[in-house]
């Protein structure tokens, strides 16, 4: 489990095809240094289990279902700059929203617009997840925990401020680009248990 604040940014090394799979390396952040093997780390917004690490990276492998979610490419992925996240230890304050690193599906960013100190972005998310986003809910994009400012039919619009900006890959955004997308998964498990006692 994690809150959608991200800690930092790291590109990604190397990546290695596999049967069904890939195994990718990614920058290990200094401040990552109390990470074990089988830790979960949010990259980008995708749960992903810590295989191997050492002072320089971080190795983890992409499951079919990960990588058919996430239209993985290894060809555009190597060098791209991840958002990263350690899992949510008991005790801590969380100062965005409980995200549980399970992607549903990717958006399509329809404006990135810098307009004094305020970024705004537009994203069109998938039909399926309309039921869990309303306005000034929350809605995980890059695994950054976002309040949604408008929904216009399927068009996400939040705006981040400078801070946001600073910390994590989001103003590298341009109309066009592909976002991973987890709405808020209460709402999902509210409507779930809805359609159940419906039967």
């Amino acid at each position: 489990m994690f809150s959608g604040i991200v800690e930092s940014v790291m590109p990604i090394e190397s990546s290695e095809e596999l049967t069904n799979a890939y195994r990718i390396k990614i920058k290990k952040p200094s401040e990552f240094n109390d990470i074990k093997l089988g830790d979960s780390i949010a990259c980008d917004g995708a749960c992903l289990t810590v295989e191997a690490f050492d002072d320089q990276t971080m190795t983890f492998a992409l499951a079919a279902e990960t990588i058919k979610v996430l239209e993985w490419n290894p060809q555009s992925w190597l060098g791209k700059q991840v958002n990263l996240e350690r899992s949510l230890r008991f005790g801590d304050r969380i100062h965005g929203h409980l995200v549980t690193g399970h992607v549903d599906s990717l958006g399509t960013v329809t404006r990135a617009d810098l307009e004094g100190e305020s970024f705004f972005l537009d994203v069109n998310v998938a039909d399926t997840i309309l039921p869990y986003v309303w306005k000034k809910g929350s809605v995980t994009l890059n695994g950054v925990s976002l309040t949604v400012n408008e929904l216009q039919g399927s068009v996400v619009s939040v705006c981040l401020i400078p801070e946001t900006l600073k910390r994590t890959n989001l103003g590298l955004l341009k109309p066009g680009s592909r976002i991973n997308v987890e709405p808020d998964y209460m709402a999902r498990a509210i409507q779930r248990s809805l359609e159940v006692r419906k039967g």
